[in-house]
C-alpha cells in the first residue's frame, strides 16, 4: 500500500540504560545559541574539528546498494561541506563558536580545538583572548604519514590540537590514558630482571639510583606519534572526508572527561566524538549542518538512548514515496518495505529504488516526536537490504522512516 508522508522533526532513539545523548541538524553558532538556556555551564569537554580556511570543497563518497557496501567503496561523492569562507569570515565564526564554548563549558571543564597550519595562529590568538592565556594547557602535535609527498617544502605531517582549560578547577586525568611503552629504556641504563621476572631499568644520578620497569604504563607527551591516520581501505571509514580516527577521540574522551559526563562536537562531522564517547560510558552532544551526518549518527551511535533533532529547511525532503505491508502478529506489527521513490542529484547509473535506501526504521508517533523501536542501517557486514522489521503492538500511530543515500530523512504514516 502506499504511504501518506508527513512531517517530523524529533527522533528518538531509545535504549535500556547506557548513555544518553542528542544530534542537532544545523548551524554550529545557532544551534549552540539554543543549548544556552538548558546546557550553560553544564559540559564538561568540547572537541571541535573545524574548516581550516582550506577554500575547498569536501565530500562523501558515499555507497549505494549491496555490492558497494559488501566491497566497502562509494562511487557517489556528494559534497558534505564548503570550507571557503574568506578569513575575515572564518575568524568572526570562529570567534562566536569559541565564545559560546566556554559558557557551555563547566568550570571543571575542558576544549580541544583541531587546526592545521592555516588556521593554528588565528584561532590561537582568539582561544588565549576568550579563555586566557594561562589556561593553555598544550598544543598538541598530532604526527601521521599518510598522504603524499612535497618537492616544494617539507612535507606536512602534522596537525596541532589546541588544549584549554576553563579555570584551574579543571578535571584532568593523566592516567586514564596512560599505555605500556613502545620501547623500553636503554640509553645509559643498566638492564636488570626482579625476583618476578620483571624487566627494569636503572641509573645512578646525584648519589640516588632511579629504577624503570619495561612493563610500567606511561602517559603520552604533547606529541602524538602512536595514533594513526585513517587509510584509504580502513574499515572504520565512513566515507566523509577529513574524517578522524577513533583512537584519537578515544584518548581525548578519556583523558578530560569521566563516566556519565557531557561532551560536546559542534562540528560533528563524521561523529567519530560521539561514538568515543558512547563508547566510554560519556553522554554526547553532536552538531552539524550536512544531512548526511544523520545516515553516520544512526548507524554509529546504536544502542545509545539518543535524539536526533532535524528542521523542514534541512531535512524532511518532499516528493517521496513508499510502499510498505503491515502484517499483525502475536503481540507484533511485521513492516514489510515495498518500494521508495525519491529525487536524488545525478543518481548513479542503474541505481534502482531501494538502493538509495540507506537505513530505516519503524516506530511510534508520541508528543515527545519520533520513537524508533526497530530500525536496520547497511554496513559491510549487512549491505543487502533488510525489508522486514517487526515491532511490538503498542496503543498508538505507527510511522516509518527512510533515510536516503544523500541524507533525507522521509516519515510516513502506517495505517493498522
Amino acid at each position: 500500500m502506499a504511504l501518506e508522508q508527513i512531517r517530523v522533526t524529533t527522533e528518538w532513539h531509545p535504549a535500556n540504560g547506557g548513555v544518553k545523548g542528542m544530534f542537532l541538524l544545523g548551524d554550529a553558532i545557532e544551534r549552540m545559541e539554543s543549548l544556552l538556556g538548558e546546557w550553560e555551564g553544564k559540559i564538561k569537554l568540547i572537541y571541535m574539528d573545524p574548516p581550516f580556511m582550506t577554500g575547498d570543497r569536501f565530500f562523501m563518497r558515499v555507497r549505494v546498494g549491496e555490492e558497494q557496501w559488501r566491497r566497502g567503496k562509494g562511487d557517489y561523492a556528494l559534497e558534505s561541506f564548503s570550507d571557503k569562507l574568506s578569513r575575515e569570515e572564518y575568524l568572526a565564526m570562529m570567534r562566536r563558536v569559541l565564545d559560546l564554548s566556554r559558557r557551555l563549558l563547566s568550570d571543571d571543564g575542558m576544549i580541544f580545538v583541531h587546526l592545521d597550519y592555516r588556521a593554528h595562529p588565528h584561532v590561537r590568538l582568539l582561544m588565549d583572548e576568550i579563555f586566557g592565556e594561562d589556561n593553555l594547557l598544550n598544543e598538541i602535535v598530532w604526527v601521521y604519514q599518510s598522504g603524499g609527498r612535497s618537492i616544494h617544502h617539507f612535507s606536512r605531517k602534522h596537525d596541532v590540537i589546541l588544549f584549554y582549560r576553563k579555570t584551574e578547577a579543571y578535571d584532568f586525568n593523566i592516567d586514564a590514558v596512560k599505555a605500556p611503552r613502545e620501547k623500553p629504556r636503554s640509553s645509559h641504563m643498566r638492564r636488570h630482571v626482579d625476583p618476578d621476572g620483571r624487566i627494569y631499568r636503572s641509573i645512578r644520578s646525584n648519589g640516588r639510583v632511579y629504577t624503570y620497569y619495561d612493563d610500567d604504563p606511561v602517559a603520552p607527551t604533547d606529541v602524538w606519534q602512536d595514533l594513526a591516520h585513517l587509510q584509504q581501505k580502513d574499515p572504520e571509514r565512513t566515507g566523509y572526508d577529513v574524517q578522524k580516527p577513533l583512537s584519537l577521540l578515544d584518548r581525548i574522551v578519556k583523558c578530560a572527561s569521566r563516566p556519565g559526563d557531557w561532551v560536546l562536537d559542534p562540528f560533528a562531522g563524521s561523529g567519530t566524538t560521539l561514538e568515543a564517547a558512547k563508547l566510554n560510558g560519556r553522554n554526547f552532544i553532536g552538531i552539524d549542518r550536512s544531512p548526511l551526518t544523520l545516515n553516520i549518527v544512526r548507524r554509529r551511535l546504536k544502542g545509545a538512548d539518543y535524539r536526533i533533532l532535524t528542521c523542514d529547511s534541512l531535512n524532511n525532503k518532499p516528493a517521496s514515496v513508499c510502499n510498505a505491508e503491515i502484517q499483525t502478529g502475536v503481540g507484533f506489527y511485521h513492516v514489510f518495505l515495498e518500494n521508495f521513490e525519491a529525487e536524488i542529484p545525478n543518481p548513479p547509473e542503474g541505481v534502482q529504488p531501494l538502493d538509495i535506501v540507506d537505513n530505516w526504521s519503524v516506530g511510534y508517533l508520541r508528543p515527545e516526536g519520533y520513537r524508533v523501536m526497530a530500525e536496520f542501517a547497511r554496513s559491510r557486514r549487512e549491505g543487502a537490504l533488510q525489508t522486514e522489521l517487526a515491532v511490538p503492538a503498542y496503543a498508538g500511530e505507527l510511522a516509518l522512516c527512510i533515510g536516503d543515500i544523500t541524507g533525507g530523512s522521509h516519515f510516513f504514516a502506517l495505517p493498522r
